[in-house]
């Protein structure tokens, strides 16, 4: 690895001034900066980040939390992180991934230790133990997810509430009076993770408003918990003629199931998913569903960080509310159609 000595003496200068033309902190001639420059490029040299951080003070690192949880998808979450990487590197920043469910502490580490300039929170919770401390600490930072109080803070995310009320509109439009929601694993509510949250209570708004009764069950996405949480459905409603899956692993059992049940999906049972466009288009029905813009929640986060820093120009943010809801958007594929007849009509 070419160290800052070896590019000083390829360049004929001191180490010293190689890491005043890395920081800009100081005036360099333009000739000894061009000379500077045109050996770092020769040699490949590429300064760490620790030499970054002391040369700046910005180690031009963000980190990613990323609570990787057994009862989440990790496919789409995947494909955020992806993203912010990508995007990350257009920024000439990289990213420290934090993959442990560390919740507070995990802020401290990162705010304690000056090792990234920047935070990007995942897997956020209504009411989220991280937050205080991302308050405190007044690092840039970006939440992919919306806290119930997101004062202060910038977020992105989903429109999860308005996907829940697309959800019932469009079944409600075909004639859809029963509805279940078959959802994330119990312990997604337990910890009020904000997404499911939000899509619960857009889903109940939208089916109280067009009178429209809605069941929700949570479901671990096993076949065995699929078929439970079916049986537990088609036992409590019978009348159920509609579902909406939030479930991305529940999505291939539930379609098994209702075949081997002899339930035809559209034309005995109405199905809408919530989740990436790949898996809606890719099941044994395509699914008309709501997609999850992982790319652009990571890339967004990414951005509002950049700007809350001041970077690129602009003055810095941090310590104001920054909310961006992405508005959802409803494929219509073939596993939606109109009610049994014998559910009969919508009242009113």
């Amino acid at each position: 690895m070419v160290t800052l000595a070896e590019v000083a003496r390829h360049a004929g200068v001191s180490a010293s001034t190689v890491s005043y033309v890395l920081s800009g902190k100081r005036t360099i001639s333009s000739g000894t900066r061009q000379r500077v420059e045109q050996s770092i490029r020769e040699l490949g040299y590429h300064p760490n980040a620790g030499a970054r951080a002391l040369a700046s003070s910005r180690s031009n690192i963000i980190a990613l939390m990323m609570p990787l949880r057994t009862d989440m998808y990790v496919p789409v979450m995947m494909e955020i992180a992806v993203a912010v990487a990508t995007t990350a590197r257009e920024h000439q920043h990289d990213v420290l991934l934090l993959t442990g469910q560390e919740g507070p502490e995990a802020v401290r580490r990162v705010v304690g230790s000056g090792l990234a300039d920047a935070m990007i929170l995942m897997d956020v919770e209504l009411e989220d133990d991280r937050l205080p401390l991302v308050r405190e600490a007044r690092r840039p930072a970006a939440l992919i997810g919306l806290p119930a109080d997101p004062r202060g803070l910038a977020c992105v995310d989903l429109d999860f509430a308005a996907t829940g009320r697309l959800c019932v509109e469009h079944l409600a439009g075909h004639g859809h009076r029963d509805i279940a929601v078959v959802g994330e694993a119990p312990a997604v509510y337990e910890r009020h993770t904000g997404f499911a949250e939000r899509t619960l209570d857009g889903i109940r708004e939208k089916s109280a408003e067009l009178g429209v009764r809605v069941l929700h069950r949570p479901c671990e996405g096993s076949y065995e918990s699929v078929a439970g949480t079916l049986a537990r459905i088609f036992d409590e409603r019978p009348g159920t003629t509609g579902l909406v899956v939030q479930n991305e692993s529940a999505i291939e059992p539930l379609l098994s199931l209702l075949r081997q049940q002899g339930r035809a999906v559209p034309e005995d049972i109405s199905v809408v998913a919530i989740c990436p466009d790949q898996v809606a288009g890719q099941t044994s029905v395509a699914l008309t569903s709501v997609a999850i813009p992982a790319q652009e929640m990571g890339r967004r986060a990414v951005e509002m960080v950049m700007t809350r820093a001041g970077l690129g120009g602009a003055p810095a943010m941090t310590g104001t509310e920054q909310v961006e809801l992405l508005p959802p958007r409803l494929t219509v594929r073939a596993s939606t159609g109109p009610a049994p007849a014998a559910a009969g009509p919508l009242p009113g």
